[in-house]
């Protein structure tokens, strides 16, 4: 009798499908984090965006009238001019809206966008930031 050492057709289908469906696991966790990590930097953006926004207040009584993704937003002061942020941040790609600012008043203002699901205590979709804070609509 000749023994011949070596894997059946079952096993080697066998361990196939385990690796793919470990392989299948891997990418759905990859592309939940790839949101998540969107979202934090959303949220991130926004909150930096509103602190440069406050002392712009602090300085000059009254918001900026215009923000915009790529700008900076700077004021002039009496000792020269004054940034309070030299890029405005743009949505992370892909999925999202652009972050919008919209005056209201001299003393008020907001920040519209979007996040992909939940991240920070916020919930998925369309966002306000005031002056007041980010709040879930």
């Amino acid at each position: 009798m000749n023994k011949q050492k070596g894997f059946t057709l079952i096993e080697l289908l066998v361990v196939i499908a385990i690796i793919g469906l470990l392989s299948t696991l891997a990418v759905i966790s990859l592309n939940n984090a790839r949101q998540k990590s969107r979202d934090a930097k959303r949220v991130s953006d926004i909150k930096q965006i509103q602190t440069a926004l406050e002392l712009y207040y602090n300085d000059h009584n009254g918001y900026p009238t215009a923000v915009t993704s790529g700008s900076s937003i700077t004021g002039a002061a009496t000792a020269g001019s004054v940034v309070y942020m030299a890029v405005v941040p743009t949505n992370p790609a892909p999925n999202g809206a652009t972050y919008t600012y919209t005056l209201d008043s001299p003393s008020s203002y907001h920040l519209t966008y979007t996040l992909e699901g939940a991240s920070g205590g916020l919930i998925s979709g369309g966002h306000t930031a005031t002056p007041a804070g980010l709040a879930n609509p």
